[in-house]
């Protein structure tokens, strides 16, 4: 894929970038180094205060990021906004609780025959970062804040059709103040990303992406022996109960599944329902789809923009097609406008089987299947009956049946009556195929960092002639 922006709702391409040679990733390597160095000199107070300078300037110019995440990806202008108002918080949030989480741990000096002992957490150095273009602000964010508190260097290769929302990420934190080099984004292919992560300056990776994205960076820095942190895919389960209150669980279903024009890792995908309110939620379900608007994603009305990519469009399309074929039945939508651009329109699919592409794999637009379950073991063996385990949602007013799914879903995160979101608070990750490590929270600053064990014995005593103070 070229490094260019192109609007997904004109197919225009805008703009066009080179890749970086070798001669300037080196340039750019050497300067992390030297970034490295600078920033680790510098106070959790210091970082701190250029971190509230980048959260100041998202959101002095909210209006104008969220227009450039907009033209670049096709998200709505109102998700958009939200989502850089999302970065503020997560810098002021970052800035405010970074030392805390990062002070050292005593131990007990006697259990370890020491006078002091201690964890001492230390940042490793410039970890490259792999982008996907879904949410490219809040997905860059969520790794530099906390690696830039924490003293890290960050190295951003983000995906090639949000360029511009990449430099501005470099021009971001360069405004706030922080040392030359300490984030910088990489303009390079795919293909170049091997030589930067294979690089001895660069000491670990974390990525957000495909699974097979995931693979590819995971084997690289396995040979190098490299730290890394993988956000994959993911194919959520959304499951409704007898008791759940059937109309808000069928509403905030809709929320869950178009989020970001259905372009979510974490969207809820695959909605289980028991057999008891089944026709009543899909009734309600299917209504509350029929009736989002599809449109600009830069006009106010509009709940669904387009897909951010043609081949995006075109494999979602494919999917919903073979499960029509093998006899599924598509409660509303399944169209693509005839209109420029890359656009699907909100999609219920039901009597979806095994032998179908949407049952097993990850469907990456506003296409929601639906399945109907007898009892709380069918719909738990259905939900875990994928290779991926990012989140996952359970609607049910039982306190029993809360405590088992919480006990029983195969995921890095459960959310109980609500849909499946990441907040600041809470660590951010998923399970089997869905990678492995957590984002966010304390359990996120820390993952690229050296837990340093301190150990310090007793002085030695003083020898007659000795000074000794």
């Amino acid at each position: 894929m070229p490094i260019a922006t192109t609007n997904p709702a004109t197919g225009e391409v805008l703009k066009t970038f080179d890749p970086l040679t070798d001669a300037e990733i080196d340039q750019a390597l050497a300067q992390a180094i030297v970034a490295f160095e600078s920033l680790g000199r510098t106070t959790f107070a210091e970082r701190a205060g250029w971190m509230r300078a980048a959260a100041d300037i998202l959101e002095s110019e909210v209006a104008d990021v969220a227009r450039m995440m907009t033209t670049e990806m096709g998200k709505t202008l109102a998700s958009a906004k939200a989502e850089t108002l999302k970065c503020a918080k997560a810098c002021r949030f970052y800035a405010d609780n970074a030392e805390q989480f990062l002070a050292d741990e005593p131990v007990d000096p006697a259990a370890v025959n020491a006078t002091e002992a201690r964890v001492s957490y230390q940042p490793l150095g410039p970890v490259l970062a792999v982008m996907p273009w879904n949410f490219p602000l809040w997905q860059a964010m969520r790794f530099a804040a906390p690696a830039l508190m924490a003293g890290n260097v960050g190295l951003l290769k983000h995906a090639s059709n949000v360029p511009q929302t990449a430099m501005f990420m470099q021009e971001l934190f360069s405004r706030a103040g922080f040392p030359s080099g300490a984030f910088q984004t990489l303009l390079i292919s795919s293909g170049q990303v091997e030589r930067v992560l294979s690089d001895r300056r660069v000491v670990a990776a974390t990525l957000t992406g495909s699974e097979g994205a995931g693979r590819a960076i995971a084997a690289i820095a396995g040979r190098e022996l490299k730290k890394t942190v993988l956000e994959l895919g993911g194919s959520d389960a959304f499951v409704v109960m007898p008791s759940a209150d059937v109309a808000k669980a069928a509403k905030v279903a809709t929320t869950a599944r178009c989020q970001n024009n259905g372009q979510s890792c974490i969207a809820a995908k695959r909605f289980i329902v028991h057999a008891d309110i089944y026709d009543e939620f899909a009734a309600a379900f299917v209504r509350e789809m029929s009736g989002l608007v599809v449109g600009d994603p830069l006009d106010d009305d509009t709940d669904v923009g387009p897909l951010a990519t043609e081949q995006g469009r075109d494999d979602v399309a494919a999917q919903v097609a073979d499960a029509v074929a093998k006899g599924a039945r598509v409660l509303c939508g399944g169209e693509q406008p005839e209109r420029a651009g890359w656009w699907y329109t909100p999609t219920v699919v039901a009597e979806l089987t095994p032998d179908m592409d949407m049952y097993a794999q990850e469907v990456f637009g506003p296409v929601a299947g639906l399945y109907k379950v007898q009892s709380y073991e069918e719909a738990v063996a259905l939900a875990n009956s994928t290779d991926f385990g990012l989140g996952s949602n359970a609607w049910t007013e039982d306190e029993s049946e809360r405590a088992a799914f919480i006990r029983d879903l195969q995921a890095g995160a459960v959310f109980i009556n609500g849909m499946t979101t990441s907040y600041n608070e809470l660590p951010f990750g998923g399970v089997k195929n869905s990678g492995y490590g957590r984002e966010l929270s304390a359990h996120g600053i820390k993952e690229f960092c050296n837990a340093k064990t301190v150990w310090v014995g007793e002085h030695a005593p003083s020898r007659p002639g000795q000074h000794s103070e």
